[in-house]
């Protein structure tokens, strides 16, 4: 099976990761890919800075999300592969997971009621309203 690890370094990944390696369903012979999505930081910061800047600041951003978690499967006998892109984390997921034909994409979610979420949003409702692809919620 093909899945998908949406991450963010948050508190519920580690909960989401924590489930993934203690159900041997999922332990075995999976093709993973960890993806996370950083924000695009302002046109105007990103002209004040230059290109060459952005670029490291993504990649050390990133880095601080995917090492951890990366560390954390390998422990667990998971060699995942890694990728991420800039933009809105819901929407980017979702494209993700579609474009790259996954079976499912699990993630954690905040677990907020709805009133939160009709005011704030969220990443996991918006992942689960544009998603084709079968989304496993960890709370």
């Amino acid at each position: 099976m093909k899945i998908l690890l949406a991450v963010d370094g948050s508190p519920y990944t580690k909960k989401m990761l924590a489930y993934l390696t203690t159900h041997e369903l999922f332990v075995s012979t999976n093709d993973y890919t960890v993806f996370t999505v950083q924000p695009v930081l302002p046109p105007r910061a990103r002209a004040a800075v230059g290109k060459q800047i952005v670029d490291q600041y993504y990649k050390d951003e990133v880095e601080k999300v995917l090492a951890p978690v990366t560390k954390f499967l390998l422990r667990h006998g998971i060699d995942a592969k890694s990728s991420w892109k800039t933009g809105h984390a819901g929407e980017s997921i979702a494209k993700f997971a579609e474009a790259e034909n996954f079976d499912l994409l699990i993630m954690g979610s905040h677990g907020h009621g709805t009133l939160v979420n009709l005011v704030l949003g969220s990443v996991a409702t918006e992942v689960l309203a544009h998603c084709k692809t079968p989304v496993l919620l960890v709370r």
